[in-house]
């Protein structure tokens, strides 16, 4: 597979190679730059939970049904998203989804009820979702120009803006207050996309040619319907786990073993450390291993590391947990995505991610009234049962086959 300065090799004509490989090289910066701040939003809000439990006053089982307002508001978008994404293009979405989500984290601190704070979190979760739509299409077209896996890498840059953005609040959570915080970040997001935006703006993202969107409709049917219904299947699975985390975490470690507010955020910044480590590694192991080893391994991976911190004695133990749990749960969805994108484009994003969201809005409630029912460590294990079930799925349907876009790079052109 051609490395990325290898690129103009395989395009023909010379300095066009080298246009072609520079404007590649451009977006995959930007695109890079957006997962980052994706996920260093999405931490900042999620540290900062627990203090806003406590404003509100709610209950655990109040606290999840108003969650479900950030799952429930991404559902509705990614519906509508992939249809957007072939009309306008990845970028004008990317750029517009970005600035509307940095202004409405800063309204969950301004609520004081769990209901005004669901009513929020769906404004909240609406261009959150068809970020994330957006920027796979953008990730699995890219990948297909440079002849590469490059999906864990850009959910690894996910992992790293929320491992800094889950550390920076650990460090502040003491000492701003969450509307101070938020703000702050808003500021962020928006000036970050204030100066990476233009670049997506000015160049088209890659895109399939003719031949590629046969084989990736944009309309589900028949045996690619199955296919991409079998990876949001695993999505699903695993953004339950993963949403778990984000939602729980914090208060399983605060709550149940007695950690500081700060030791309690961390847990979600090492969660998201070690599936960082994983992600940015996952273009090595799925080029070594494959796709459903991968997949495979991970799953029981992430299943093992679940078990251990919902039932650990010790917040350190607990601790280590989280990171296995994070190590094993780093390359599911990006894996899952990956194919349903190969298999229908934008379509198949939207579908499987929309699945996956499914998984995140069943994720709250469904924690939040086990815990009231039972105790949060066994609303946890339904995480390592979700993750079990992925590999099992993974391993069920390995030898499942479908269309698949061509991987070869695709001329890049100004806007």
């Amino acid at each position: 597979m051609p490395q990325l300065n290898k690129l103009k090799s395989a395009v023909p004509g010379g300095s066009h190679g080298d246009t072609v490989a520079s404007s590649l090289t451009r977006l995959r910066t930007a695109l890079t730059v957006f997962f980052v701040v994706d996920g260093f939003l999405f931490a900042g809000w999620v540290v900062r939970i627990p203090a806003i439990k406590e404003q509100t006053g709610a209950s655990p089982s109040a606290l999840g049904l108003a969650l479900l307002g950030v799952s429930a508001g991404g559902i509705v978008t990614m519906s509508v998203t992939g249809r957007l994404c072939r009309r306008f293009g990845n970028a004008p979405v990317i750029v517009t989804s970005a600035a509307l989500m940095s202004l409405s984290i800063t309204l969950p601190p301004l609520m004081h009820s769990a209901l005004t704070l669901g009513l929020v979190l769906l404004l909240f979760g609406g261009p959150y979702g068809a970020l994330s739509v957006a920027l796979n299409s953008a990730a699995v077209d890219l990948a297909a120009a440079q002849r590469r896996p490059l999906m864990p890498v850009f959910h690894g840059a996910f992992s790293v803006g929320g491992m800094v953005g889950a550390g920076l609040g650990a460090l502040l959570a003491g000492g701003l207050s969450p509307t101070v915080h938020l703000t702050l970040l808003a500021l962020v997001g928006l000036t970050t996309t204030a100066c990476a935006g233009p670049v997506l703006l000015r160049h088209r993202l890659p895109a399939p040619t003719r031949t590629e969107r046969t084989s990736a409709p944009g309309r589900l049917t028949g045996g690619t319907r199955r296919l991409v219904l079998l990876c949001g299947a695993i999505a699903l699975c695993t953004a339950y786990g993963e949403g778990a985390m984000a939602d729980w975490g914090a208060l399983h470690l605060e709550q149940g073993l007695g950690a500081s507010p700060g030791v309690a955020a961390l847990g979600y910044s090492l969660f998201a450390a070690t599936m960082t480590v994983g992600r940015l590694s996952g273009t090595l192991l799925l080029e070594r291993f494959g796709p459903t080893p991968t997949l495979i391994a991970s799953g029981t991976t992430a299943a093992l590391g679940m078990l251990l911190s919902a039932w650990a004695p010790t917040v350190a133990w607990a601790l280590t947990g989280f990171a296995v749990a994070g190590l094993g749960l780093a390359n599911v969805f990006p894996v899952a995505v990956a194919r349903a994108g190969a298999i229908a484009g934008p379509a198949g994003v939207a579908a499987t991610s929309t699945l996956g969201y499914t998984g995140m809005l069943l994720g709250p409630p469904v924690i939040g009234f086990v815990t009231d029912w039972f105790s949060l460590p066994v609303a946890l294990t339904t995480v390592a049962a979700a993750c079990a079930v992925a590999a099992l799925i993974g391993y069920t349907a390995r030898r499942s086959s479908g269309p698949a876009r061509r991987s070869r790079p695709v001329p890049v052109s100004s806007r």
